[in-house]
């Protein structure tokens, strides 16, 4: 039986899908820029081999950031996700965006990316897809020393940067953590708390239209999680696009690490926030990363999706119209606990 991609469940492409460099489209211009509440500047840092770009989100005023104010760095999820949180496989919610203004009217500065070889990173690597969690983890390290270069303390003292990773971006953070010089924080939202492999095998098997390929797709897991190439060709059409070539090295790394064992050896405060309406990523996941970590504070949002907008019902039409639906707020719940967490890094 054939099948074509859309019969394969939707959060696969929006969890998982890599594309290639001649698919990356041109950087997005930045847009909300504020009322009056915020103000963004173009920022750079060092990549392997061109600037990694992105955007410095400030509070509206003219005195300083205080010393004891953290900078956001926030951690893009997978496949083409540019700094806003928007996607040409369909995703144009602005999320990192709207949370980065939400942000700064609290009086919070974040800088929010542009991954490695897309967008207005594209310079940085010839391949998008030649890329390893630990490689991400790098651009981490780089932006960390960019942000505290751009917003040092007047103390002399170095600027406390808390990653936060979304989805993805959540395992990036995680891997990396440890590598970053006077870690003073650590916030994962929406982030998978199960190797990528488990939640993928989990996805596939959750939608009943893929049964016909979930034994070629069980197979094919398995052969990644094993550190072994999947032949493409002999492969359900369907499946193609998940396994494609040029993604395998990649998802062979992703699928190495389990986040649970990464966050019981991380030594930093942890804020784990997961909505309720997710439904790429649930409460398991949340609660094994939360009960793995030695010091972590679990926020548990109500009516909040993937892309961090609040849904009423648990028509899974709905949820996923709020994807591309950038005017929707962003959860206040969400930012809630970003702010009251960092608020405790600063006492």
């Amino acid at each position: 039986m054939k099948l074509s991609m859309s019969s394969v469940t939707y959060l696969l492409v929006l969890a998982f899908s890599m594309i290639s460099a001649s698919s990356v489209v041109a950087q997005t211009d930045d847009k909300n820029e504020g009322d009056g509440l915020a103000v963004q500047q173009e920022l750079s840092a060092p990549g392997p081999g061109g600037s990694l770009a992105g955007t410095l989100t400030l509070p509206a005023s003219d005195s300083a950031i205080p010393d004891g104010t953290p900078v956001v760095l926030i951690v893009p999820g997978s496949g083409p996700t540019d700094r806003d949180g928007n996607s040409p496989l369909g995703i144009s919610a602005a999320p990192y965006a709207l949370l980065a203004e939400a942000l700064a009217e609290s009086g919070i500065p974040s800088v929010r990316i542009d991954k490695r070889g897309m967008f207005g990173s594209a310079d940085a690597i010839p391949d998008p897809n030649d890329v390893t969690i630990t490689a991400y983890g790098d651009d981490i390290l780089a932006w960390a020393q960019a942000i505290r270069e751009q917003l040092p303390t007047a103390a002399g003292g170095s600027r406390c940067v808390v990653p936060l990773g979304h989805s993805e971006g959540g395992l990036v953070a995680l891997a990396a953590i440890a590598r970053l010089p006077e870690p003073c924080g650590l916030i994962l939202v929406s982030t998978p708390g199960r190797p990528l492999g488990t939640v993928l095998r989990d996805q596939l098997h959750a939608n009943p239209a893929n049964t016909p390929i979930l034994n070629e797709a069980d197979e094919a897991i398995m052969s990644l999680e094993r550190g072994e190439q999947v032949d493409t060709n002999a492969l359900n059409p369907a499946l193609q696009p998940l396994f494609a070539p040029e993604v395998q090295g990649f998802l062979i790394d992703a699928f190495s690490y389990d986040p649970a064992i990464l966050a019981m050896e991380t030594r930093v405060p942890i804020l784990v926030v997961q909505g309720k309406r997710d439904l790429q990523v649930g409460e398991a996941d949340a609660r094994r990363i939360a009960e793995a970590a030695p010091e972590c504070t679990l926020s548990l949002v109500p009516d909040v999706n993937h892309v961090l907008k609040v849904v009423s019902s648990d028509d899974a039409a709905a949820n996923f119209a709020a994807y591309a639906d950038p005017d929707l707020p962003i959860a206040q719940d969400v930012v809630a606990a970003v702010r009251q967490f960092l608020e405790q890094i600063e006492e």
